[in-house]
């Protein structure tokens, strides 16, 4: 072989290592925990759903950003009428589907009617309870009328059980999502991992990354071994905290740990005796030591609440006081209400370490005022159908994700069955309440009265760690909605 044709040869084995380098930097594999029952985030609460379609796949009308802004989504712009009713949302132009059909107001107005029908499967169909009218104006132009104010419609737009969908794709929806949104969906392999690809027509900024793929990894041990093996590039919501210091001494890696919006609660049943008795609920809430299982379950990450609003929210106020570690007066309780021996329970605990290691401290909590919890492990699908459809439970362990989500506790038909018509009375007035002073003073008295209520067991408010290869940026830190967003994430 002569020197030129060595030279040549060289160089064309650099170029071929070079294009395989740039073509791996286009390409991300994201392991989450959970995975979704079905792909639809407009008739399901599993945050999974959006864990992997939100802004990814599907889009709204706003959206959330990374910092909790709401900004414009598939409505470029809006006006809104001077008594507050009509908002005319301006739409982008050039949208399609991923199947090629162009998204419109049509589109728009199918989905809010779906959303808010008598039949619809929508799990926060309260979102679009104050819309009275959806008009199409012309092919880019919707009007939408409210039967009152309400200071959170242009938030309440941007949740993903609000994303925009299309009648001629509506019918295969939970197995083939067709959205707007930078990524199309290719392919799920239940029980392993799906599969997107870079949107070639997205209307707006293009994403850096060609392919993702999102894998399923339940076990806490083998998602500590896929990251450490590099198997993966991003772990979202890492399940294993105590891992968390190891990663983070190791160069190979970066550690984001961000706040949620996901208020972790023991969840009771307010209907099912003896929990319709407030004294029992606050015998269980003194039983709790929240410390012990943050510290237990989530190795420390974590913050206490005492009430169903996340601690970073500026009209939040610290009620944990209130239900504070006193198991005697557990004790006390228990007999005023008529269970000095104790009684007999459920405990459902659904897939996540939140909910199966503290489920175990709680339930040893319990015990030891004479609360007898019999522990029911669950998938999420089980948990949908019998603890959040059925409401048959006693007990269970779960964090509400969604953003700033009180306005639940005023739903009686919700799963935990919380029924106060002061409680809903107030709601209905903050929804029409737009001046901001007002409604933190509504927030705050909410908060308090559900924790007078002693609705539920109030835990923890939860972290959100993140593991990540050290080349990757643009990755979510905080999590203001349940999203792993793709959109900006790129290799160093």
């Amino acid at each position: 072989m002569t020197k030129f044709t060595k030279l040549a040869l060289a160089s064309a084995i650099a170029v071929a290592a070079g294009l395989g380098a740039a073509q791996a930097q286009t390409e991300i594999t994201v392991a989450m925990q959970l995975e979704p029952p079905h792909l639809d985030p407009t008739s399901a609460a599993a945050q999974a759903i959006d864990s992997v379609l939100y802004s990814n796949v599907f889009e709204g009308l706003t959206r959330f950003m990374g910092d909790g802004s709401v900004v414009p989504g598939l409505a470029k712009s809006w006006d809104i009428s001077e008594d507050g009713l009509v908002y005319t949302f301006h739409l982008q132009d050039g949208v399609t589907f991923h199947d090629g059909t162009t998204m419109d107001a049509e589109d728009v107005k199918f989905s809010l009617d779906r959303a808010r029908a008598e039949d619809s499967q929508n799990a926060q169909k309260a979102l679009f309870a104050s819309i009275d009218t959806v008009e199409v104006v012309d092919p880019l132009t919707v009007a939408i009328t409210l039967k009152e104010p309400n200071g959170l419609f242009l938030f309440n737009m941007a949740w993903g059980d609000a994303v925009i969908v299309a009648p001629e794709s509506i019918d295969d929806i939970k197995t083939n999502p067709v959205g707007t949104g930078a990524f199309k969906f290719v392919n799920w392999t239940q029980g392993d991992s799906l599969q997107l690809e870079r949107n070639p027509d997205y209307w707006g900024e293009a994403p850096v990354l060609e392919q993702a793929t999102f894998r399923f990894i339940a076990d806490p041990t083998a998602a500590f071994a896929a990251v450490m093996a590099e198997d993966v590039d991003v772990f979202a919501g890492f399940p294993a905290p105590e891992n968390l210091p190891q990663f983070e001494a190791d160069p190979r890696f970066q550690v984001l740990v961000g706040s949620t919006e996901g208020e972790t609660i023991l969840a009771i049943n307010n209907k099912q005796p003896p929990f319709d008795n407030v004294k029992v609920r606050q015998a269980v809430a003194h039983a709790i030591d929240r410390q012990a299982i943050i510290d237990g379950a989530m190795f420390g990450y974590g913050t206490p609440i005492g009430t169903h609003f996340a601690p970073h929210n500026p009209a939040y106020t610290d009620l944990t006081g209130q239900s504070g570690f006193d198991p005697e007066k557990s004790k006390a309780l228990l007999s005023e209400a008529g269970f000095a021996d104790g009684f007999e329970t459920t405990l459902h605990l659904p897939p996540p370490s939140y909910a199966r290691r503290g489920g175990e401290i709680i339930a040893a909590q319990l015990a030891e005022v004479g609360i007898t919890a019999e522990i029911i492990n669950v998938e999420w699908a089980q948990w949908l159908e019998s603890v959040f459809n059925g409401k048959n439970f006693g007990l269970t362990i779960v964090s509400h994700t969604e953003p700033m989500d009180i306005g639940i506790y005023a739903r009686p038909d919700y799963y935990f069955q919380y029924d106060n018509p002061d409680f809903q009375a107030l709601m209905d007035e903050l929804n029409k309440t737009t001046d901001p002073d007002q409604r933190t003073e509504m927030l705050q008295t909410a908060q308090k009265m559900i924790a007078d209520d002693y609705v539920n067991g109030f835990l923890f408010e939860l972290a959100y760690p993140t593991v990540a290869k050290a080349g990757i940026k643009g990755l979510w830190k905080d999590l203001p909605t349940a999203a792993v967003d793709l959109t900006a994430v790129s290799w160093e």
